[in-house]
């Protein structure tokens, strides 16, 4: 059994689970899910606390099993009053990431890491990019293809004392690409692209 060594902290309720849900969700932006894990570490790192200070560890189990249920129904309320939105948080992150260089395909496994259920992320992706094979949706895709393009220095952003592109360069090029989740028709045209259209995409993209 540890030796005693804190205070004893506060035991959390509904109401103190409840303030730090709207306190989380003051500062960030999130999905159900991630409101639930933060609530959930709050509880661990009171687990912590208690433990150290000499509280059993039967006592401790109990506490924690009680409020999972609250913490559930916490996340349900902040849904249903519109304080967390799945579908909101996976618009605005699918145009944040896409303007930042991430693929289609690298947008959806961030999406879902987050928690957002495949329904809502394919929806959400729709709205916000346009739906897959679309033109807007291709335009998106290319765009971004073209931020990581400059941000990597490939294709139309080389610099100008780069020596010219040769085989293996271009071979390392497209790996760069497939890495990031883009498919080789994509990397190809933002490769071959001009440099004035290529700035003129990402400067769409950026102010889409």
């Amino acid at each position: 059994m540890p030796v005693p060594c804190d205070t004893p902290p506060p035991v959390p309720d509904a109401a103190s689970l409840r303030e730090a849900a709207l306190a989380h969700l003051a500062r960030f932006a999130t999905t159900e899910h991630g409101l639930e894990q933060a609530l959930l570490r709050r509880l661990r790192r009171w687990a912590q606390r208690a433990e150290r200070a000499g509280t059993a560890m039967d006592a401790i189990e109990t506490t924690v099993s009680a409020l999972r249920p609250v913490v559930d129904r916490i996340v349900r309320d902040m849904a249903g009053l519109g304080a967390v939105d799945d579908a909101a948080f996976a618009r605005s992150r699918s145009r944040g990431l896409t303007r930042s260089g991430r693929s289609r395909r690298a947008v959806a496994m961030h999406l879902s890491q987050r928690g957002v259920d495949a329904p809502v992320l394919e929806a959400a992706m729709d709205e916000a990019l346009g739906e897959r094979a679309d033109d807007n949706a291709r335009d998106h895709e290319l765009g971004a293809a073209l931020v990581l393009a400059r941000k990597r220095r490939l294709g139309p952003f080389r610099r100008p004392d780069a020596p010219p592109p040769d085989p293996l360069a271009h071979q390392k090029a497209l790996a760069v690409f497939a890495r990031n989740g883009f498919g080789r028709d994509v990397a190809e045209n933002a490769l071959a692209m001009d440099p004035d259209e290529a700035e003129d995409r990402v400067l769409m993209l950026k102010s889409s």
